[in-house]
Order: structure tokens, then sequence, then C-alpha cells
């Protein structure tokens, strides 16, 4: 366990076994979250904000589209094939 100080700006060295074993850079920005006992910090994510539209671009399918019949018989097949293997 690492401990750290809280200076007289409020600012926290987070220790660099952390930082390194989160791959925290210089100016990362962190979400911190009150969790009662104490405050979680979160990496605000490495990749930028994105649209359905501009993320399902890439999932080109050239087929016929799948009925939504097609669909649940699939669901039931892997539904029926969990619980076979429970028995």
């Amino acid at each position: 366990m690492k401990t750290t100080r809280l200076s007289s700006k409020g600012q926290v060295i987070i220790p660099k076994a952390l930082r390194d074993a989160h791959h925290w850079e210089i100016g990362q920005e962190l979400i911190a979250i009150d969790v009662g006992e104490g405050i979680l910090l979160k990496s605000n994510g490495i990749f930028e904000r994105t649209t359905l539209d501009q993320a399902a671009g890439c999932l080109k399918y050239s087929e016929e589209p799948k009925r939504l019949e097609d669909l649940e018989e699939a669901i039931q097949f892997g539904i029926r094939e969990q619980w076979h293997d429970c028995r």
C-alpha cells in the first residue's frame, strides 16, 4: 500500500507504480467519484466520443439481412444447448 499527502492546493500525487499500472500519463483526465468512504479515480477514457453511426459503419454486412424469426430461432437454439449441458 502506498501513501501520499494532500497539498495546500488540494493536489494529490498518485504514486508512480499506480500510474504505471493504469497507464496514466501526464495530463491524463480522471473522473473523481465519491464512494462514501473515499474517492474513486477512473480514467475518463482514451478514445474520442463517437456516435452509433460512426461505430456501426465498420460493421459492413453484405449478406441478406436476417429476419426476426431467424434471430429468435438462434436464441432458442442457444438456450436449448445451455440447458442440455446443465442436465
